[in-house]
């Protein structure tokens, strides 16, 4: 293909100016109300949003301006041999031409050069010699010197991207840096293809260098300013779940007094709770709640509420507050979690989750739990840990209300002791066999030999390692 700059050939006729004309003024129009809008953004530098906002403005009127040059190119149709492309007159004070300096154009810069390979002349336009920084006395520069000019780091993509077309006749685009003599760094971007001869062999080469060093710098302010939004954005969004987690869920450590009544109305219980923060998930929706019930009763409970976030935690506020309501008013465990399945089916925002629900009676000593899809309780006692046979229940929110939750029975001793735990939306899966609950069931002599519950904790959380999730540990009236 011939060199568009330097070959000898009958220029094309430009487009109809009319019509040409008409593209112009619509980009100048547009151009005209984006700078207003530009005009308009707030000004804030400290504001992430407001940056934001102006550095879009600025890219799409650079953009504009663009367009609004090509397009007047367009009109003038295909330069002579030998014709000017700059005409702005001397470079302004940051090495532009002046007129583009006043329209803030961001790809009127653009050079071209052609290497030719019989003769070993190169010619290169005026444009070009102002873009690299050096001076037209001092002659163009050999496709052997030009990689002197680049960074070290982009010299084996421009040697490939000369290779490429020279040797196999492929189109050069591709971008570099290069450093001018007046230590400034811009951005070239390359095109350009092989002439070649009536044999078919590469005769001369020929390239076009447009400067896109303020363009790429207008992308960056954006991708930049973006993502010091979204980071804020994440950064308000943790902060608001934990405050609405701290206003209005349980502790999520220490210990928890000992409930029920103890001497002669039955073994107290002593429980203690954990949330285990994961690293990759902050702010999940695994809960749990230890009540005191009016008549001596205890609630214990544990789940995990999928998602993650404000909605999460909002969602987790909502179904505590039922379940302890209902607790309180007496419900059962089964019946308890159909209530907290309707509860979520009629939510505006669905969800799905588990949970487990467990009622001790101090009095009788019976142990009175459900499940929705979630692990069972463990039990320690004698140095032995084993899952208590689970009875039917499907995750809450998995199905429509009218769901039955089955409730089993256990009779606790003295010295017993419980493990709660969540094991996310799947919870079913983590039932005998499965790995964490082989880990639990294998602390069962130190479990046994510990202080108080509180260290029963300690040891399952430390088990439970970088999972997250919540742990409750309770056990009837202290060690045997």
């Amino acid at each position: 293909m011939p060199s568009p700059l330097f070959a000898e050939r009958p220029s094309q006729q430009p487009p109809e100016r009319g019509r040409v004309d008409a593209l112009i003024s619509q980009a100048r129009r547009l151009r005209g109300e984006v700078d207003a809008v530009r005009r308009d953004a707030p000004a804030d530098a400290d504001d992430p949003r407001a940056r934001w906002q102006r550095a879009l403005c600025d890219l799409a009127v650079h953009q504009l301006d663009d367009l609004g040059a090509h397009l007047g190119q367009l009109r003038e149709g295909v330069p002579a041999p030998g014709a000017r492309e700059g005409t702005g007159g001397p470079a302004a004070r940051d090495g532009r031409p002046r007129g583009e300096g006043a329209t803030g154009s961001l790809l009127t810069r653009v050079g071209s050069a052609e290497w030719n390979l019989l003769t070993d002349e190169v010619g290169w336009s005026d444009e070009l010699y102002r873009i690299v920084g050096r001076a037209p006395s001092a002659g163009p520069m050999s496709l052997d010197e030009l990689p002197s000019l680049v960074f070290a780091e982009d010299q084996p993509l421009l040697s490939r991207l000369v290779t490429d077309c020279l040797v196999d006749g492929k189109p050069i685009d591709g971008e570099f840096r290069l450093v001018r003599a007046d230590g400034r760094v811009r951005t070239l971007h390359m095109t350009g293809e092989p002439v070649l001869d009536g044999e078919g062999r590469t005769a001369s080469m020929w390239a076009v260098f447009r400067d896109v060093s303020e363009l790429r710098r207008s992308e960056r302010a954006v991708r930049d300013t973006r993502e010091s939004l979204r980071r804020d954005g994440e950064r308000t969004g943790h902060r608001l779940a934990a405050e609405l987690r701290e206003a209005v869920l349980p502790a999520w450590r220490g210990p928890l007094r000992p409930t029920g009544e103890g001497g002669d109305g039955g073994p107290a219980l002593e429980a203690a709770g954990h949330h285990l923060v994961s690293a990759g998930d902050p702010l999940g929706g695994d809960w749990y709640d230890v009540l005191a019930l009016p008549g001596g009763g205890t609630l214990l409970a544990v789940g995990d509420l999928a998602g993650h976030g404000v909605s999460a935690t909002a969602s987790t506020a909502a179904l505590l507050g039922a379940l302890r309501g209902l607790a309180v008013a007496g419900i059962a465990p089964g019946a308890l979690l159909g209530h907290l399945n309707a509860l979520l089916e009629a939510a505006a925002q669905p969800a799905l989750g588990t949970a487990l629900c467990c009622r001790y009676d101090p009095a009788s000593r019976t142990l009175a739990w459900a499940q929705a899809g979630h692990p069972a309780p463990l039990l320690f006692r004698d140095g032995t840990g084993r899952v208590l046979d689970r009875p039917e229940g499907v995750p809450l929110g998995a199905t429509a209300s009218g769901a039955a939750y089955e409730q089993a029975e256990a009779r606790l001793l003295p010295g017993d002791l419980l493990v709660l735990r969540t094991g996310g939306p799947a919870g079913d899966a983590d039932g005998p066999g499965a790995p964490g609950t082989e880990r639990l069931l294998a602390l069962a002599p130190e479990l046994s030999r510990a202080r108080d519950v509180r260290e029963c904790v300690r040891l399952a959380a430390r088990a439970a390692g970088a999972e997250g999730g919540c742990v409750v540990a309770a056990r009837v009236g202290g060690p045997s």
